[in-house]
């Protein structure tokens, strides 16, 4: 036997809607434990684009918290709070670009403009790895990736936002709003992750 949810009404009905929300075909995402020590409610979950059988993916994952604390943390400016995690391989030529930090925070604020999921008290990292295998680790080569941690106070609803961390983490793995169903060359986008 199942026991009901718990939670305030207010949390319990954005769970619900959360756990509604469908993504694109090629990006699979799935109820993950949230963490405890955050907020006194909280739910999330994780993504992967195109995984494979064992549920890894190659081309990038991502992770978003939601939570909420009704004492509204003078922080947060509200209620509520997003975390959220994405990362992908690259070509190392890619992870030298200068930008290509500034490119991946912006897509995550283009993203959540194009959802009109306004925002406020915004941070965040992106950080570019690139890698070099040596001695018994030369045959995997050079190797790139990209990661973007952030957090943000939604204003209004979080399903916009939870909709726009998928589509953030879909750009980092290379596939652009309309490309569900297209390949993506270099399916190990580096021989290094």
């Amino acid at each position: 036997m199942t026991e009901p949810p718990t939670g305030t009404p207010e949390f319990l009905a954005v769970s619900e809607a959360l756990r509604a929300l469908r993504f694109r075909a090629d990006f699979v995402v799935r109820e993950i434990a949230a963490p405890a020590a955050l907020a006194p409610e909280a739910i999330a979950f994780a993504g992967d684009v195109r995984p494979d059988e064992d549920g890894d993916s190659p081309y990038g994952t991502g992770r978003i918290v939601i939570l909420h604390d009704p004492e509204e943390p003078d922080a947060w400016g509200g209620p509520w709070r997003i975390v959220c995690f994405a990362q992908a391989p690259l070509e190392p030529e890619i992870g030298t670009d200068p930008l290509l930090a500034d490119v991946a925070w912006s897509w995550l604020v283009d993203a959540l403009a194009a959802r009109g999921a306004g925002f406020h008290a915004a941070s965040g990292t992106a950080t570019k790895t690139l890698s070099k295998g040596f001695g018994t680790l030369a045959a995997e080569g050079d190797g790139a990736q990209i990661e973007l941690r952030a957090s943000w106070s939604p204003d209004g609803d979080p399903a916009s936002h939870m909709d726009a961390w998928g589509e953030l983490v879909c750009m980092l793995a290379g596939l652009p709003p309309g490309s569900e169903n297209i390949a993506v060359f270099g399916g190990q986008r580096s021989a290094r992750g």
